[in-house]
């Protein structure tokens, strides 16, 4: 007899809850697209994890009355100025290129993970981890175009945004085995908002109502993502839902045209295409790797 698992074996479910995460994503990005160069990157950024600060840092009354370990702390405190440099980069290159480009080259998360895990956590470099990155670093070059095309301060901003909350996944990898994934989260907004408060305030410009309601609805969707993201590897195993996250950048690139007037360019089409493939091919081989080491639920004989 044989027992699938409840957890991974619904991949319609995995897959429109990851075709639900794309959406919430790409409205974050038409927010702060639409709300481009008027406040400063910095000063854009606190207002948004504020908002998430008020609604998230209540939920940690709990775990803080148990108390937190030093080497929690520092983890927390290392994820947040890891993640507030990200957070501002990516607000700035946000107001100044597409959103076809941001997202592209935000694809490249997966790949300083990997290396990062290799260099930093010993998880190896096998020869199917070195054939993606190779593959999703020609993607970013095709995306970016060097030599063929002016590089400006936005693309560069971007990768900068792209390594950075790299790191920070990786240091968010460490504090799973220590704190609950709620906490981990909270932590980050609360750490986050008081990391960019002095920032903020050197840069800080007169703010309209409007653009305050604007990015908190940049929290909520940002935190709606991140919940159906959750639900989508609840769902189904990521060799299944991962490629649906190409679908973001093919949203991104109709919402910059329809939107914003920004033209669709097949270069960033292709680029992006070969960033997630080789994302997902790596995937699809560590999946495999992991059943020949350890039986998955659903083969396992009771």
């Amino acid at each position: 007899m044989t027992v699938s698992s409840p957890s991974q074996d619904r991949p319609v479910q995995g897959v429109l809850w990851m075709l639900a995460t794309g959406f919430c994503f790409v409205v974050v990005n038409v927010i702060v697209r639409y709300l481009g160069e008027d406040l400063p990157a910095a000063q854009s950024a606190f207002i948004r994890f504020a908002w998430s600060f008020v609604f998230l840092v209540p939920t940690l009354g709990p775990y803080l009355k148990g108390g937190i370990g030093a080497r929690a702390w520092q983890l927390f405190g290392l994820r947040g100025a890891l993640h507030t440099v990200a957070i501002i980069l990516w607000f700035f290159a946000m107001a100044r290129i597409p959103m076809a480009e941001v997202t592209a080259i935000g694809y490249l998360n997966p790949i300083v993970v990997t290396v990062g895990a290799a260099l930093l956590l010993g998880e190896g470099f096998a020869r199917r981890r070195m054939i993606a990155i190779g593959v999703a670093l020609i993607g970013a070059l095709i995306v970016i175009r060097p030599g063929m095309r002016e590089i400006q301060i936005g693309h560069l901003s971007q990768l900068g945004a792209a390594f950075s909350f790299g790191l920070s996944y990786l240091v968010a990898k460490q504090l799973s085995g220590i704190a609950p994934a709620g906490v981990v989260v909270a932590m980050l907004s609360g750490v986050v908002t008081i990391c960019l408060a002095p920032i903020a305030i050197v840069v800080w410009e007169p703010v309209e109502l409007h653009q305050v309601m604007w990015l908190g609805g940049v929290a909520v969707f940002a935190s709606a993502a991140h919940y159906c993201m959750t639900k989508a590897f609840a769902s189904a195993p990521m060799t299944v839902t991962q490629p649906v996250t190409f679908l973001q950048l093919v949203w991104a690139s109709i919402f910059g045209a329809v939107l914003f007037g920004e033209a669709v360019d097949p270069f960033v089409l292709a680029g992006g295409a070969l960033i997630i493939g080789a994302i997902s091919y790596m995937t699809w081989r560590e999946a495999q790797l992991r059943r020949k080491v350890t039986p998955v639920v659903n083969q396992t004989k009771v």
